[in-house]
């Protein structure tokens, strides 16, 4: 899945360990929203389509999640 960064909006980033699951302890996904609960909502989809994840074990990673602003110098802008 891939997301795109969205100008003058505020941005979050949801930050996951996944090494439970892979087995690769620097392993981690990243997701984006223009609020808290998008960056939330973006991640536990992720987990669920892509590895297959129960609720349950969905509930235990997102407590483990990080979900930080994205500052601004981040954010494309346009040049003319």
């Amino acid at each position: 899945m891939v997301q795109e960064i969205r100008s003058n909006q505020p941005q979050y980033i949801c930050i996951i360990l996944v090494d439970s699951i892979t087995g690769n302890q620097e392993e981690e996904i990243m997701t984006f929203g223009i609020s808290i609960d998008e960056a939330k909502n973006q991640a536990e989809q992720l987990l669920a389509s892509t590895y297959g994840c129960q609720p349950v074990q969905i509930g235990e990673l997102m407590q483990q999640a990080r979900i930080e602003p994205i500052a601004q110098w981040c954010a494309p802008s346009n040049h003319q």
